[in-house]
């Protein structure tokens, strides 16, 4: 009755305006009357939906809370369709975009990347993009996540997640009521400050040979070993925009290092080989047997699924100031896109407080929105950790390193001989180990400066050696 009833007041306006203008037609021009009526407007035709792919990575509850996002966009959207391409890790959506098995118009992209991204034409800038959709992403987001993201003075793709490196902790392993009743080193309970001397407290009070638990793991690598460099004030490169060479040899980072591996050395505290063969690190925490670990916010929504598991978070230990490092992912727009337009909307809506909440509450991102990050879609006070604003937190205190795209080579290079640090038994010789890494990683962050050098050498050495004149001295 009520369509009945639109039809009906339709017609009636339809007919008075066209009274309406009959009569003015008739004043004007007696003549006129005769014309014809114009007709109706053309009916433009429907136009077909765009069609898009958002590619993303994560476990399968990570990327069912994107699904569920684009399944509201799909539906809301009258200008594009969009799917979903997901893979397991970042390692494997770089490896697909390498091999040019995957070119989605909007993906997630980790920092360590964006070098790749640029220069094989994967990236093209976003700022003015959002500016042209009025989207003040100053406002909303730390200065270090959008210059993490940025090059040439422009933004290439738009921050969405920020996860510091922290210590998870087994709270009935290292209990901190416990401990502060008997007077050892422990962080007040609403402290944003966990000093080294704490740590290593917490490391021999967890290790506890009766239960046959150990105090803590901290991956023997250049990322596990980075929070205790800097913190002591150190460096890992040579050069903040451009390196050459790490610069684990330095003497801070050199002392830095000593503090640190006075430590993570001592087997009785740490995870043995014999161990790490049986199970990872992970497994270990998970089965109440390990004090400590490091890790990212990830890890929040497998810990909780552990039955019987309290645990909690602390800030990467403090040495001399506080420093961490942490998974910066981005959002980025393919310029192969077949509509830099829909594409653009689409990462727009991605970063928009509703979507991003809505994903937060999944357990796994920290989101760079800082407007979500402090609101209880993240903390979720409910739920553990308790002190999840240590995530928030720690964030002013990560480490940026330099823009390259050589972390994987450089990494499979030099983490063995840095675990060695850690591993190796007998007195460790620092000095001549970090020269000879920081040396090594030159093959991948300096290759033609060192083959200079060698080059250079050799020519050094065969000027100094008696030249071969073809002659033997003899008597007579």
């Amino acid at each position: 009755m009520e369509s009945k009833r639109r039809h009906a007041r339709r017609g009636v306006a339809t007919v008075v305006a066209l009274l309406g203008l009959g009569l003015v037609a008739t004043a004007c021009d007696s003549d006129a009357g005769n014309e014809p009526l114009p007709g109706p407007d053309p009916v433009t035709a429907p136009q077909a939906k765009v069609e898009l792919t958002l590619g993303v990575w994560g476990k399968k509850e990570e990327v069912a809370g994107y699904q569920k996002v684009v399944e509201d966009y799909n539906e809301a959207s009258t200008t594009s369709t969009v799917t979903i391409e997901s893979w397991p890790d970042r390692d494997a959506l770089d490896d697909a975009l390498r091999a040019g098995e995957a070119s989605p118009d909007v993906y997630l992209a980790s920092r360590r990347d964006l070098t790749f991204l640029r220069e094989e034409g994967f990236a093209m800038p976003v700022d003015e993009l959002l500016d042209e959709r009025s989207v003040e992403f100053g406002d909303g987001y730390s200065r270090d996540a959008l210059e993490a993201f940025s090059a040439d003075t422009r933004l290439q793709c738009m921050p969405f997640g920020v996860s510091p490196m922290v210590i998870y902790r087994n709270t009935d392993l290292v209990d901190l009521e416990r401990m502060s009743e008997l007077e050892l080193d422990v962080p007040s309970p609403d402290s944003n400050r966990f000093t080294f001397d704490e740590f290593r407290a917490a490391a021999e009070f967890a290790t506890k040979p009766r239960k046959r638990s150990k105090g803590v793991y901290i991956e023997p690598s250049l990322r596990g070993l980075a929070p205790f460099i800097y913190s002591g004030g150190g460096e890992i490169f040579d050069d903040a925009d451009m390196p050459s060479s790490l610069a684990l040899s330095s003497d801070e980072s050199r002392e830095a290092l000593e503090r640190t591996l006075e430590l993570l050395r001592r087997p009785n505290l740490t995870l043995s080989e014999e161990q790490l063969d049986k199970a990872t690190p992970l497994e270990w925490f998970e089965r109440g047997r390990l004090g400590m670990i490091a890790g990212y916010r990830d890890l929040v929504p497998e810990l909780r699924d552990v039955e019987g598991l309290e645990f909690d978070v602390l800030p990467m230990p403090t040495l001399d100031s506080a420093a961490t490092i942490g998974d910066l992912t981005g959002l980025c727009l393919n310029p192969a896109t077949e509509s830099v337009t829909e594409s653009a909307d689409l990462l727009v809506h991605m970063i928009s407080d509703e979507v991003v909440s809505e994903l937060t509450r999944t357990g796994y991102l920290v989101p760079a929105n800082q407007q979500v990050a402090l609101t209880e879609d993240f903390t979720q006070p409910a739920l553990q950790p308790d002190r999840a604003d240590l995530f928030t937190y720690s964030v002013r205190s990560m480490r940026v390193p330099p823009l390259l795209d050589t972390w994987t080579p450089l990494q499979s290079l030099v983490d063995g001989p840095i675990a060695e640090l850690v591993t190796a038994p007998g007195v460790l010789d620092l000095e001549t180990a970090t020269a000879e890494i920081d040396q090594l990683s030159r093959e991948v962050l300096d290759p033609e400066g060192l083959q200079q050098e060698l080059e250079e050498l050799q020519e050094s050495e065969d000027a100094e050696s008696p030249e071969d004149s073809g002659e033997t001295d003899g008597e007579g």
